[in-house]
């Protein structure tokens, strides 16, 4: 687990080693220092600061101002400041640093119970919002698990029918092959058919293995690729349940990047596509469509996937994204939580969803480099 990081501020080094010395015969954390205002501003750039003792009378820059310069930046913020004073203890002081957002205010000289009390409670806090967020990580791992599992066996359903078509077709050529030797018609013409035609169904049942092993393939690096590659290998799985449903897929392309793992984005895709599927099912219409659109916006490739089944009620659709939440008559409700987890967590994206004039409409930004 990650330690808790304190940052000392103070333009005398011995008071710095004097509070360095304290605090680290008390607690196993990391301690950061500057000698001024400007040099724990570079160290507050750098690093994840959790909280800042900081001394009030310094040159060019006191306590207060660095205080006050800190609350205007969103890194620095929300970082919590104790005040570390000697001359400064009158209340109009302490006032102050309180209505800058100061937390406490500690005066010379330091009793190391004393400081020991107060910096234990903000590591308590720090320590257990780090075990709270962990244990949410680890149950976002097996909603994410789950949910792939789930794909994985709609996904078996599918290929097993794909498979069955090209199987039936080589079926159909070798019986073929059987009729024309007893009729005398096997030529050279025939030869060169039979093999082009058997090689084309070949290589459509090694493409198809080949896409199903690298969906599920975990060990993938955050790469630049083109998110037509993605888009199109979504839709060539769920390819027979449009034809089987009479949906019709729109497109709109723009040949654009996005920088992260493929097999994610595709797994993402695939989740909202089977979401209108099921909507689709539920509440039967004719002219049923899927609108996909992809556009550029900055150093964002933005998809647009919107379907006309419906929609959402409004109330709905603030918690469409709550894990174990869903509309559906069947479903886990872990679908669209795992969408927004990987966009946001992995994919370094965001995710927005609104109801459209006849349906749901998605709208995912996405980087396309990484970013620094």
């Amino acid at each position: 687990m990650d330690k808790f990081n304190i940052l000392l501020v103070d333009d005398v080094s011995e008071n710095i080693y004097s509070l360095k010395m304290m605090i680290e015969d008390s607690f196993d954390v990391n301690i950061f220092s500057a000698l001024s205002a400007q040099e724990g501003m570079e160290i507050l750039m750098k690093e994840n600061i959790d909280l800042i003792l900081t001394d009030v009378q310094m040159p060019e820059i006191d306590g207060f101002e660095f205080v006050e310069y800190l609350k205007n930046i969103e890194k620095t913020k929300n970082i919590p400041v104790i005040f570390i004073t000697g001359i400064y203890d009158k209340d109009e002081y302490k006032t102050k640093g309180y209505n800058l957002g100061a937390i406490e205010y500690i005066t010379k000289p330091i009793h190391d119970i004393l400081l020991n009390s107060k910096l234990k409670v903000y590591i308590d806090i720090f320590e257990k919002r780090k075990l709270d967020v962990e244990l949410i990580a680890s149950k976002d791992k097996v909603l994410i698990h789950q949910s792939k599992m789930a794909t994985m066996g709609e996904m078996i359903g599918v290929i097993a029918h794909q498979l069955k078509q090209p199987l039936n077709i080589l079926s159909l050529y070798c019986n073929d092959v059987k009729d024309s030797f007893f009729s005398n018609e096997i030529n050279n013409k025939f030869i060169d058919d039979f093999s082009k035609n058997t090689k084309e169904q070949i290589n459509f049942l090694s493409e198809t293995i080949d896409d199903f092993r690298d969906f599920f393939n975990p060990n993938k690096q955050k790469v630049v690729f083109e998110i037509k590659s993605a888009i199109e290998k979504s839709l060539k799985f769920m390819g027979n349940q449009f034809e089987m449903n009479r949906v019709k897929i729109n497109i709109e392309y723009k040949d654009e990047k996005v920088y992260g793992i493929e097999t994610e984005l595709e797994q993402v895709i695939l989740n909202i596509l089977n979401n209108s599927m099921d909507a689709f099912k539920e509440r039967e219409r004719e002219n049923k469509e899927i609108n996909i659109k992809v556009l550029s916006k900055q150093s964002y490739t933005i998809l647009i996937m919107e379907d006309n089944a419906g929609g959402v009620k409004e109330e709905s659709l603030e918690k469409i994204f709550d894990p174990y939440y869903t509309t559906k008559s069947t479903g886990t409700g872990t679908g669209l939580y795992m969408v927004k987890l990987v966009i946001k967590n992995s994919l370094q994206g965001d995710l927005k969803i609104n109801n459209s004039e006849k349906g749901l409409r998605y709208i995912i930004a996405l980087p396309q480099k990484e970013e620094n």
